[in-house]
C-alpha cells in the first residue's frame, strides 16, 4: 500500500479496496477527490497523501508520513471486519 500512495502523483489517496469485478483485495489509488465507490470497488483501508496532511509534521517526505500512518493509525482489524462483511454478502447473493 505504501508503494502505490507514494507514488500517486500531487494529490490524492493510497486506498486497500475489495474489488467487486474481480472479486479479489487489490491496492489502488486515486487523484484529487476521486474514490472506488465510483468504479464498483469497496474501500476498505485509505491513506490520504494530499500535502496538507503531512506538511506540518513531514514538509515533502511523503514517504516518512505513509511509513507513521501504516505503522501507527491503520486499523487493520477493521478492514478484516469490513472484507469478512463483504465476503458473507457476497456469498449470500451467490
Amino acid at each position: 500500500m505504501r508503494t502505490v500512495a507514494a507514488g500517486q502523483f500531487g494529490t490524492g489517496w493510497g486506498w486497500l479496496i475489495f474489488d467487486n469485478d474481480a472479486s479479489s483485495l487489490c491496492v489502488t489509488s486515486t487523484g484529487d477527490a476521486d474514490n472506488p465507490l465510483t468504479a464498483a470497488q469497496v474501500p476498505l483501508l485509505t491513506i490520504d497523501v494530499w500535502e496538507h496532511a503531512y506538511y506540518l509534521d513531514y514538509q515533502n517526505e511523503r514517504e516518512k508520513h505513509l511509513e507513521a500512518v501504516i505503522a501507527h493509525l491503520l486499523n487493520w482489524e477493521f478492514a478484516a471486519e469490513n472484507f469478512e462483511n463483504r465476503a458473507v454478502k457476497r456469498r449470500a447473493t451467490a
